[in-house]
């Protein structure tokens, strides 16, 4: 059975190569249905590229959004429906390619927490999957991976932040910059380990193999085509249920800060990193909205609130194991690796969220599927 919105010729295996496959193009997008992957196949498509989205569909939201890209684009969008741990199928796809994001994984730390196996096999062993397909290419394409801050564990413990009204804030971080790529990672959680060793993976190849690799440890990116659940994409979650006048709980006392980055600015960074292969290969870099970007829960409850003019409905619960009381990227080598930066401001971006979740939820989503997607 076809997962629903996604017709069935577009739900197959490709097999071996077509011909002219080879002679064109073709950037595979892992978990290219997702919402940094299907925004990322808009924009290439939409500057003339042809994209092979490979998604096992497994997400709620996602077939909707290959629904979307389809109909935007035509043929320039080809599919794959399959898992990231399907060697062969993966196989035939990396044949393709002429460039490779790597996006598909299980992205939430409690989940990690309910299922480790299953967290590891798609995380780590996915990864390897895709990196040895590569290996077998005699000339592999370049290979960027969606990695998370998470790999550094509380890199700020609470004896190092101060506490104010509405945010913690660190005592000697220079608010300027941010943490960088030379801190000390930490694999706290299943997620963190399963994210960290692919993490790490997908760096060796490039030192041991000589594949053109990059990493980009990301911190919290919001933006359309974003179904935010408790667990992940925490920003859509919040307007989606103030919008749906559903409650909201947050896990601690709301003053966790986070760098978040509108999704445009995070496809351009993966665009710019990729066009400066092969000379930054075997790097990493941070990707977030850096401190001009950097909100609490509650402040960004406060500006929903003035958005929507709408109270959210909150309740408080323990804090989850893993959860950081404070990350804000400083992302100095990405931009001078690439040219860089951020330009949509937090204010902004969120409003765009809202306009286009206001959209989507009022004339698409039917009721049994909203607390879901």
């Amino acid at each position: 059975m076809m997962p629903e919105g996604v017709p069935a010729r577009d739900a197959r295996d490709l097999g071996p190569p077509r011909d002219g496959d080879l002679h064109e193009s073709v950037a595979l997008i892992t978990g290219g249905a997702g919402f940094i992957g299907t925004n990322l196949a808009d924009r290439i498509a939409g500057e003339g590229g042809r994209v092979l989205v490979y998604d096992n569909l497994s997400r709620a939201g996602v077939a909707r959004n290959l629904t979307w890209l389809k109909q935007r684009h035509g043929d320039r969008i080809l599919v794959e429906v399959a898992d990231i741990r399907d060697a062969a199928r993966l196989e035939a796809a990396v044949a393709r390619a002429d460039r490779v994001f790597h996006m598909a994984a299980q992205v939430a730390v409690t989940t990690s927490l309910v299922d480790p196996l299953t967290d590891f096999q798609i995380n780590v062993a996915g990864t390897l999957a895709l990196l040895e397909a590569l290996r077998k290419r005699p000339n592999p394409p370049p290979l960027i991976f969606a990695s998370t801050n998470k790999l550094y564990g509380e890199c700020l413990t609470r004896d190092q932040l101060i506490e104010e009204e509405t945010r913690y804030r660190p005592r000697r971080l220079t608010p300027r910059r941010g943490i960088d790529e030379d801190c000390r990672i930490q694999f706290v959680s299943p997620y963190g380990c399963s994210k960290g060793a692919a993490d790490q993976y997908v760096l060796d190849y490039a030192r041991a193999f000589g594949i053109p690799t990059a990493v980009m440890r990301m911190s919290c990116i919001y933006g359309p085509r974003q179904f935010g659940t408790t667990d992940q994409g925490w920003v859509a979650h919040f307007i989606s249920a103030i919008l749906q006048r559903e409650p909201i709980t947050i896990y601690g006392d709301g003053k966790q800060v986070r760098d978040i980055l509108f999704v445009d600015d995070a496809v351009n960074a993966y665009l710019l990193v990729q066009s400066h292969m092969p000379e930054i290969s075997g790097q990493v870099f941070n990707l977030g909205g850096g401190p001009r970007n950097a909100i609490s829960l509650l402040e960004l409850l406060a500006l929903l609130e003035g958005l929507t003019k709408s109270k959210p409905m909150v309740r408080f619960e323990d804090w989850r194991h893993g959860d950081q009381r404070y990350y804000v990227s400083d992302t100095s080598r990405l931009q001078q690796a690439t040219g860089w930066q951020a330009n949509v401001c937090y204010a902004r971006g969120v409003a765009q969220l809202h306009q286009w979740l206001s959209g989507f939820l009022g004339t698409q989503m039917p009721p049994r599927e909203r607390v879901l997607a």
